[in-house]
């Protein structure tokens, strides 16, 4: 038998985990003084806590650990799925990493520009389910990604094609679609996507789930977030750019549209000059 010090100093691991593992039921004394408490460890126990050790420096938690151990024709299975998890938590990670970087050495600032006059295909976002608390926004920036990928697909197939960055933008026209934003129901979306092609008919036939529109020109106010959406960074962006100082005019944030960039979101709202008002008014 093994004292827990000789143990200890056998398998690299210190007495407070062994005593954690005990407790945990992950590795087990062989024996216990009951009078005294002292752990005596079996030699045939090292293997056990080197798998321990292994197993614990993949990231697995105690429980799984001991679900691999006393299970172990499930063992790969485990550890395949547990590998999938860290490789997905490496992603989040490094793309959080990369925001952090972009917005600490190049903080977002807002941009005033021209925009033309464009024709766009538009189609509304099958709606996420309602009363989410918080607001799922990677569910829903899943559901834009997909609506867009649909349009450009199908005005391709038409014969048309995309003549610039695709954007999403609160359906809020109708009263059925004000009435559930006011009910706390989440926003709800329509996605533009800027096309082009050589006949008018050939947009004339698209499908009727997606409407051909004129976005009229307009100066506009800007900004890029890096990396995916989150309330913070529409919070962030839209409080710069209704803090950002204009000559004689404002922002419109009824007129805002949200830029689906491969690295971020850009959200752009229109701007509107002062004027007196009429005789009429």
């Amino acid at each position: 038998m093994l004292s827990i010090s000789d143990f200890s100093e056998m398998c690299d691991l210190p007495p407070q985990t062994l005593r954690y593992y005990h407790a945990e039921g992950l590795l087990v004394p062989a024996e216990v003084d009951e009078r005294t408490g002292y752990r005596s460890y079996a030699f045939g126990q090292v293997e056990r806590a080197m798998l321990i050790t292994v197993l614990r420096g993949t990231g697995m938690s105690v429980t799984l650990v001991r679900r691999a151990l006393d299970q172990p024709g499930r063992a790969p299975i485990l550890l395949r799925q547990h590998v999938t998890e860290v490789r997905q938590q490496r992603r989040v990670q490094d793309e959080a990493i990369r925001d952090a970087r972009e917005l600490l050495t190049s903080p977002p600032e807002a941009v005033l520009r021209h925009v033309d006059e464009m024709t766009v295909a538009s189609k509304r976002v099958p709606c996420p389910p309602a009363g989410r608390d918080p607001y799922d926004w990677n569910a829903a920036d899943a559901a834009v990604t997909a609506a867009v990928q649909d349009v450009v697909r199908t005005v391709e197939s038409y014969g048309a094609v995309v003549a610039g960055t695709p954007w999403r933008t609160l359906a809020a026209g109708t009263p059925e679609q004000k009435s559930r934003i006011l009910a706390g129901e989440g926003p709800q979306w329509l996605v533009k996507v800027p096309v082009a092609a050589d006949e008018e008919v050939v947009l004339a036939s698209l499908p009727a789930d997606i409407e051909v529109e004129t976005f009229e020109s307009r100066d506009e106010l800007s900004i890029f977030m890096p990396g995916r959406s989150s309330m913070a960074k529409h919070g962030t962006a839209l409080s710069r750019l209704l803090t950002h100082p204009l000559d004689a005019a404002y922002v419109d944030t009824s007129r805002m549209r949200h830029l689906l960039h491969d690295d971020g979101i850009e959200t752009a709202t229109a701007i509107r000059e002062f004027r007196e008002p009429s005789a009429d008014e």
